[in-house]
């Protein structure tokens, strides 16, 4: 495991980093808040995971990696001889995914401290996940641009977050989810209505859409066209 470092400083990493420091050693303990309220977020993660595709040896980087609750799914796909990189804004957060890869001994896992807003991609990676995170991100557009930009042809990008569903109801409904379900996470209504999918469909080929918890979540699958300089159809 390689520790390396880098972040952003604005107000909105600020409040991220003060509030997840306060709660990086109840994170774990805190998403069973979330099977509280009927919301299977292990499973998603799992079918996110199956989403991206991967082979054993490949390298993938997951996205505010938090506590590393995805390194072990990821460990099943890429292998030992595989690469898994972790990147989180909070020390805090990495705390805990350190301690978690040396619970496992893990040797193929890479720990970066960065905002995702500047993050620096390997040039070739097979896989890129982000799960719950995005959405807190105000330039997520230029993440997923990065992002595409890195990844090899054919390979993808799948983001698993929380959205504003559609319609009256189900709108009114989502405030009161919005403050149950991502209030100890930092999340927002407001963020909830950010749509990082649509800059899949600008950057990578949208080729799975599914919605999630009636709507107050989804997976967005995006791949790179196997063959550089075109577009893959839906």
């Amino acid at each position: 495991m390689r520790l390396m470092g880098a972040s952003m400083d604005n107000s909105a990493s600020v409040r991220l980093i003060s509030l997840y420091r306060k709660r990086a050693k109840r994170y774990d303990w805190t998403t069973l808040l979330l099977y509280l309220a009927g919301f299977r977020h292990w499973a998603y993660r799992k079918r996110a995971i199956r989403f991206l595709g991967l082979n054993h040896c490949d390298t993938v980087v997951d996205l505010g990696c938090g506590t590393g609750l995805n390194f072990s799914l990821l460990q099943e796909q890429v292998g030992p001889r595989g690469k898994i990189i972790g990147v989180d804004l909070t020390d805090s957060m990495l705390d805990g995914a350190s301690a978690r890869i040396a619970a496992h001994g893990w040797s193929n896992v890479e720990l970066v401290k960065s905002d995702a807003a500047v993050y620096v991609f390997p040039p070739a990676v097979d896989g890129i996940l982000s799960t719950f995170a995005l959405t807190l991100v105000p330039a997520f557009d230029e993440v997923v641009r990065n992002g595409a930009a890195a990844l090899l042809p054919g390979k993808r990008f799948v983001i698993l977050d929380f959205k504003r569903p559609s319609g009256w109801f189900m709108n009114k409904a989502a405030a009161v989810l919005a403050a149950l379900l991502t209030g100890p996470f930092g999340g927002t209504i407001e963020m909830a209505s950010r749509k990082p999918w649509l800059s899949i469909e600008k950057d990578l080929s949208l080729i799975q859409f599914t919605n999630l918890y009636l709507g107050g979540a989804y997976i967005a699958v995006g791949e790179k066209s196997p063959f550089p300089g075109q577009s893959r159809p839906l």
